[in-house]
């Protein structure tokens, strides 16, 4: 039996560990951290993500957790006015499938809980892969190594199982930052805030909102122009006022959301060109470590759990030889991914239009596509990631 070992408990790591076990192939994961816990934040997860937790076996639980909304908006920054609106009913009948938004922390715990007791060690710090021979070597911080026919570096942005593969990576500043909060619902004043997912698009920027834990939190993650700040940590605080300030001018609801509040996070977005190689020997990478993208078109999440699903699918296909596997999960992934990393690039391009009338334009595309192509429910030419199916055999490529 082929034996998989997976560099990182985050979302990645864990849905392919999922999937692997599913397809009887035995594997282990090695987190960092003492602890399995995420960020205080949300993710969106889409129908092409959800189509793959529904085949893992924890699509009903992802939804008890999730946030309750039954539109998807798209809105004008200063004036509330509706661009596009999606139901979740819409989605059912277009894709087969509704998204959702959940916390990570709730996602993570439901993945967890969905593996075998003693599959995850936790503490042990990846700190060099070797790929070559018979089986591929891990070795840890504490200068522990493991063995297994194949490694799967799922360990972030920054992993270092890329990096032992490829070498250090080449981040591109965009000159654009994000803020980040977690707001309780009942702490925001006035008329109570729609329990919807919204896309505010405005000059400079964007504004995304959703629920959390049925309507208890929304979680809101704003987008904006900045050359100035270049720090890329999620983890680094800023002052409320200074939001406040920075989208002075928008919409009252949204800067009555942005006060309450508590703790706001700040971080520089770079990017990175798609690598050209996933696979050296008997590692390989998903998530994050493979393909960092911009978070314009909310598919980070959702394609690393894309990942995990063709990787276990590929592995079994061609279990007699797992490095015959790994090659067939990468041409089956990385072209996609790759588009995707594309698309989000030129996403926050279309997002933040600073000419009224190039915003204008883009609404009455959106507009017409709607009304003339009854697939795209958002209107802005996306329909292919929702369509797609990861979870399914025939994705895989020759």
């Amino acid at each position: 039996m082929t034996r998989v070992a997976i560099i990182g408990g985050g979302i990645g790591g864990l849905t392919a560990a999922n999937a692997l076990s599913r397809a009887g192939i035995e594997v282990a994961v090695y987190e960092a951290a003492a602890e399995l816990k995420e960020i205080g934040a949300g993710v969106a997860l889409h129908p092409n993500a959800m189509k793959v937790l529904r085949a893992i076996g924890v699509e009903g639980s992802v939804r008890e957790v999730a946030g309750r909304s039954s539109w998807q908006v798209m809105r004008n920054w200063k004036t509330g006015r509706v661009i596009a609106r999606t139901s979740r009913d819409q989605q059912v009948a277009t894709f087969g499938i509704a998204g959702a938004t959940v916390h990570r922390a709730d996602l993570l715990d439901v993945l967890a809980g969905a593996l075998p007791a003693g599959q995850v060690t936790l503490g042990q710090r990846c700190t060099q892969v070797r790929p070559d021979g018979d089986t591929a070597v891990a070795r840890f911080a504490d200068g522990g190594e493991i063995e297994a026919d194949i490694i799967v570096g799922a360990d972030g942005i920054h992993s270092p199982v890329r990096a032992s593969l490829f070498g250090p990576d080449a981040p591109r500043f965009t000159g654009k930052i994000c803020y980040r909060s977690v707001v309780p619902t009942a702490t925001v004043r006035g008329t109570r805030p729609r329990a919807e997912g919204a896309q505010w698009l405005g000059p400079h920027g964007t504004v995304v909102l959703y629920p959390l834990r049925g309507e208890e939190l929304i979680n809101v993650v704003c987008h904006y122009d900045d050359a100035s700040y270049r720090h890329e940590s999620w983890i680094a605080e800023c002052g409320r006022e200074e939001v406040l300030e920075r989208y002075a001018g928008w919409h009252e609801s949204l800067l009555r959301l942005f006060a309450a509040a508590q703790t706001w996070y700040k971080w520089a977005l770079y990017d990175r060109d798609p690598i050209p190689r996933w696979t050296r020997g008997r590692v390989t990478v998903l998530g994050d470590a493979a393909h960092p993208m911009l978070p314009y078109l909310g598919q980070g999440a959702c394609q690393a759990i894309e990942d995990g699903a063709v990787l276990a699918t590929a592995l079994s296909a061609e279990a007699s030889d797992p490095v015959i596997g790994l090659a067939r999960y990468e041409r089956t992934r990385r072209p996609r991914a790759s588009r995707v990393v594309l698309t989000s690039r030129e996403r926050g391009l279309s997002n933040h239009l600073t000419s009224p009338w190039a915003a204008w334009r883009r609404d009455l595309l959106i507009a017409w596509r709607r009304r003339v192509n009854r697939r795209d429910p958002e209107g802005r030419g996306a329909a292919w990631l929702a369509d797609y199916d990861a979870s399914s055999p025939d994705v895989l490529a020759s």
